[in-house]
């Protein structure tokens, strides 16, 4: 059964890049620093893909931001995606009006799945999948991770690690839970997130980055969708933690294990 699938691609700081907490105190310096697409939703990416690929339809990918945007929707397209959404949007956003914005994509586009990473990198918030599948009214199989497999190293590049059963009526999902591994069955529609241990990305290929200049990319708007972008979350302050101590060295083993004990507690 083809599927059609809406996965996000949230635009965040390289985690390689120097972060420093501007003078204000609510925010970082963003000048200089280095972008891409949120890791979790490029594995969201990829595992649309393989699942596509094995059982037909389409990959439509969205991003809420600046026209900075298309360069993470760009590298999507890219990897393979049909086209690409894009809600133009300036200014800050919190998790309820990010996931308000993809709930109206979602009644838009009408995809069976809707994959998005467990947490962005930046804010590390884990909600909005959670708040788009309760806002929806569907299932949601969140954490997807998938289980060691006998399968070569070729076959594990290809083969999604969530299932779409034989009726095409659901998948099976292996997540990840405190002590394990959890699998849950969850009817179509539904919304899924994923985890780190789902799947390796692929590469962008030159054919496909050529390509992917000239798929679409529809932009739509807040308003346009009726969605009020106000924050309901404040930052603040923002503190950089404190600069790590400089080390010590000690004459003797006898030393080391008197401080790992006495002052390091870790003994």
């Amino acid at each position: 059964m083809p599927l059609k699938i809406l996965v996000t691609a949230k635009r965040v700081e390289d985690s390689e890049s120097k972060i420093k907490v501007n003078p204000a105190g609510n925010g970082i310096v963003g000048e200089g620093l280095k972008y891409k697409i949120n890791p979790f939703d490029e594995i969201g990416v990829e595992e649309a893909l393989r699942l596509v690929a094995k059982h037909g339809g389409e990959v439509v990918v969205v991003s809420i931001g600046t026209k900075d945007v298309h360069e993470q929707l760009r590298h999507a397209l890219a990897m393979g995606a049909n086209r690409a959404v894009w809600v133009n949007h300036t200014g800050p956003m919190d998790q309820l009006g990010v996931a308000a914005c993809l709930q109206k994509v979602v009644e838009k586009e009408k995809p069976d799945l809707a994959l998005l990473g467990k947490q962005a990198i930046d804010d590390d918030q884990n909600q909005v999948g959670q708040y788009l599948a309760e806002w929806l009214g569907w299932a949601q199989a969140t954490f997807a991770s998938k289980e060691e497999s006998l399968e070569s190293e070729a076959e594990k590049s290809k083969t999604p690690a969530i299932k779409l059963a034989a009726d095409g009526k659901s998948i099976s999902v292996v997540r990840e839970v405190d002590g394990g591994l959890q699998t849950v069955e969850s009817p179509l529609p539904c919304v899924a997130t994923t985890e780190l241990r789902l799947n390796q990305p692929r590469y962008a290929s030159l054919p496909g980055i050529m390509k992917a200049k000239s798929k679409p990319i529809e932009e739509l708007t807040p308003a346009a969708l009726g969605v009020d972008m106000a924050p309901r979350l404040t930052v603040t302050k923002m503190v950089p933690p404190p600069a790590r101590k400089a080390g010590i060295k000690v004459p003797d083993v006898a030393t080391l294990i008197e401080k790992l004990k006495n002052e390091a507690k870790a003994l």
